[in-house]
């Protein structure tokens, strides 16, 4: 398979919204997609979907958009539920139809070789069984129920009919759908909402391990980081390519544009000394030779564009609390948190100028927990004991959605009546709000922008302690960016709920993970350790189900760096040993069962194929435990 775009432009409603587009897919294809906000990452993927197509109004530009072969396309507003009364286990078992038919086929012709076995049975049988292998056939029922349970969802809902799921669930059900139906091409946008953490990382492994091609737009960069090893970059309606991950894109975009600026005023400093050069002497006799070298060699001097000054406009605001807390900032006690039930117990403490970012999956009150502290919902029982002058600022999900009949100023001059029109407009013009966008009426602001003025409120009453919840919702890249910086600077503490993993390794110190009900872990040493504490539960799971045990706020341990690198790469070794030595003898079955004798054997290729399923499922829960040992040790270099 292949499809490739060359200079692609697509226009809607008249407007170009993609001038020049230049991107090659081919099979295994693992392609991030970023660029700002309204920058033409979706209508990328329409394009390539084939819901769009390029524009061929400008006889100028030869567009070229070419497709080899007849792939499958999946898209996730492709996926339709048939039957609402079809329960969760049926509607995903039909994603592995053709393997589902394979293995009943499988059975009958066994059964048939039971009772009259021939040479052209056994051979059909053995062709099939070797198909039926190739396709995953004897572990995709593990993975759906690997994927079933990483989405959230439990034993009893599998046999709920689609009709009793939320709008939301739905969703998640039909997105499980289109990825174990595994098509020629993924294209998944912005594939991570909605979703927590345990179903973005068995998503992430799942995508790695995906042997078609993939293409993700996404604001969430570990995510990049982990699932792609192509980025291309929309700028001004151009694609630009970079090999390698979303770090890896970072790093080449600085040192490219770097490159460039220097080769590029190297030249012009070589330009402006050859035409002094040629200036100084094109009228003497004696030196018109060398003028006219001089000339030539301008002419024949291939230019060097200047850097294009790239789209990185965002907010930023300094700011410094009014006054200090107290050195103790929080006390939680045994509260035990939730509505008209008990979804978690806590116990934590949290000093002046920590910042401490809460991970878990959905459902288990972190979200809670913040409004608890602020007293939006009372505690169930248990203490939260704020410290002596702690002025907070609070800042919650729902202010994206946030409703004024005002303009951006008028609404802001309100919450703050000392300020004169240039002072508000001047602290709105750090959040991006300037010119005539301080007259925008806030029904009409988009979520980000809603998120933006929110912020910009809570920074000007500079509190000391800063408690938000999912504040990167509805921002781009750059926006993370420029919010982690901000964070960073903060000499203030700060407590905050964030489902983006990049966010919480850059802004966090320490980490509160909620891992349970009865269990929320402490990291002392933040997202590095946190991330170290799955990775080990996931081995000792042996499985792609985690299934984390700890005790209750149990110490964290910390080793050196060189002790630490040591273990990891024991780890690695052992795995390596393991892969290769299962592989090894998974060649020898499959030398085995092709040999003549064994053909006509029927007992002796069952045991066989029993054999090669065996150690198949073993390599691949090794090749996983390889990869997190690789993961784990790259971490630490």
């Amino acid at each position: 398979m292949q499809i490739k775009i060359q200079d692609g432009v697509v226009d809607l409603s008249g407007e170009p919204i993609l001038k020049k587009i230049n991107i090659e897919i081919n099979t295994q294809s693992k392609i991030g997609i970023v660029g700002r906000n309204g920058c033409g990452k979706t209508t990328l993927l329409r394009l390539l979907s084939g819901e769009l197509q390029i524009s061929k109004d400008d006889p100028e530009i030869k567009s070229i958009h070419t497709v080899s072969g007849k792939p499958s396309i999946g898209t996730l507003n492709q996926i339709a539920f048939k039957d609402d009364n079809v329960s969760l286990i049926d509607e995903i078992r039909s994603a592995y139809s053709d393997i589902i038919k394979m293995k009943d086929d499988i059975e009958k012709l066994r059964i048939k070789i039971d009772h009259s076995p021939s040479d052209e049975l056994i051979e059909k049988y053995t062709s099939l069984l070797d198909h039926f292998t190739n396709l995953g056939g004897f572990y995709f029922e593990k993975e759906y129920e690997a994927a079933i349970k990483r989405f959230g969802f439990t034993d009893t809902d599998k046999i709920k009919p689609l009709s009793a799921f939320s709008g939301g669930q739905r969703t998640k059900i039909a997105f499980l759908k289109l990825l174990l139906s595994k098509p020629d091409l993924l294209l998944l946008d912005e594939p991570t909402n909605h979703l927590d953490i345990d179903a973005v990382e068995w998503l992430e492994g799942y995508l790695s391990a995906y042997k078609n091609a993939v293409v993700i737009v996404s604001h969430d960069r570990m995510f990049l980081d982990k699932s792609v090893n192509v980025i291309y970059e929309i700028e001004r309606g151009k694609t630009y390519k970079y090999n390698g991950n979303y770090s890896d894109f970072v790093e080449q975009k600085k040192l490219l544009r770097e490159k460039q600026a220097k080769e590029y005023e190297a030249q012009q400093k070589e330009i402006a000394r050859l035409e002094e050069l040629i200036e100084r002497f094109r009228y003497k006799a004696n030196k018109a030779a060398m003028a006219q070298s001089k000339i030539k060699a301008l002419e024949r001097m291939e230019l060097i564009e200047p850097p294009e000054t790239y789209d990185s406009k965002a907010f930023k605001a300094a700011f410094e609390p009014d006054f200090k807390s107290v050195n103790d900032v929080l006390s939680v006690r045994e509260l035990e948190i939730g509505y008209d039930k008990v979804l978690s117990k806590v116990s934590f403490d949290i000093k002046r100028g920590q910042h401490v970012g809460i991970l878990g999956g959905n459902g288990l009150g972190k979200s809670t927990l913040l409004k608890t502290i602020v007293g939006v919902v009372p505690a169930i029982s248990g203490s939260c004991i704020i410290g002596g002058n702690v002025k907070i600022g609070y800042f919650d999900q729902q202010m994206a959605q946030y409703t004024s009949n005002k303009t951006v100023l008028q609404d802001f001059i309100d919450e703050f009546p000392s300020l004169t029109d240039f002072e508000a407009r001047s602290a709105l013009g750090a959040f991006l709000f300037s010119g005539e966008d301080v007259f925008k009426n806030v029904n009409v602001l988009s979520g980000g922008e809603k998120v933006r003025l929110a912020l910009c409120k809570i920074f000007k009453h500079k509190p000391n302690f800063l408690i938000l919840d999912e504040p990167t919702n509805h921002m781009d890249i750059v926006g993370k960016e420029a919010l982690e910086t901000m964070l960073s600077e903060f000499e203030g503490t700060l407590l905050f709920v964030s489902h983006d993993r990049y966010f919480v390794k850059k802004a966090a110190h320490h980490i509160l993970s909620f891992e349970g009900k009865e269990t929320v872990k402490w990291f002392e040493f933040g997202f590095d350790e946190y991330t170290e504490h799955q990775l080990k539960m996931q081995s000792e799971s042996n499985s792609a189900l985690p299934s984390p045990t700890v005790k209750k706020q149990s110490k964290s341990t910390y080793t050196t760096p060189a002790k630490e690198k040591s273990k990891r790469e024991r780890a690695l070794k052992k795995a390596e040993d393991t892969v290769n030595k299962l592989e090894q003898e998974l060649e020898f079955l499959n030398e085995e069962i092709v040999k003549e004798e064994n053909l006509s054997d029927y007992v002796k290729l069952s045991e066989l194929q029993e054999k090669i399923s065996q150690t198949e499922e073993a390599l691949m829960i090794a090749m996983e435990e390889w990869e997190n040992a690789e993961i784990s040790l790259n971490e630490i270099l």
